[in-house]
């Protein structure tokens, strides 16, 4: 598997041509805390977007909320930016069932109505339980349900591929 640095690049260069390809200027980032947030990080810098990048804690948006209780590290959503009639880039880190990226549009509709929303995220695993699909991709692993793709970082960015016991 490729370093996320590069992913990142491979990231950028596919938004590049995305947004070139719909005419689309001045697009409003968004990570999805944590992993997303440190990919949109790179991605906010490598791209020159001018607006300043939004950071999601989607926390109480979770299908598994009542499941899992509250996690002690909620932090709350940073969107110093109107999202009504905005395009817009969701970052995720990765992008499995789909029920993480669910719950990010569901938060991001409660601030208003975008104009658009593309989807970026470094990996995409496949194991879709929703239908939600990436406009942009670092890299597709194909991994058995018994493993776990993470990113770690902020400071190197590593993707670690584990085997849960």
């Amino acid at each position: 598997m490729r370093d996320a640095k590069s992913l990142i690049e491979t990231m950028a260069s596919q938004l590049r041509e995305l947004l070139a390809r719909q005419k689309m200027t001045e697009p409003a980032l968004i990570g999805i805390h944590t992993g997303g947030v440190w990919v949109a990080e790179q991605l906010h810098a490598q791209l020159g977007v001018t607006t300043p990048l939004g950071r999601l804690d989607i926390s109480f948006y979770r299908d598994d909320f009542s499941r899992i209780g509250v996690n002690p590290q909620v932090r709350p959503s940073e969107l110093p930016f109107d999202v009504e009639n905005r395009h817009l880039i969701l970052i995720d880190d990765v992008l499995y069932t789909g029920r993480t990226v669910r719950a990010a549009l569901n938060e991001l509709f409660d601030y208003g109505r975008p104009a658009s929303v593309l989807l970026a995220v470094l990996v995409d695993r496949g194991g879709r339980e929703l239908p939600i699909e990436a406009n942009v991709a670092g890299t597709h692993l194909t991994l058995s349900p018994d493993q776990h793709v993470r990113l770690t970082g902020p400071d190197p960015l590593q993707l670690l591929v584990q085997t849960l016991p």
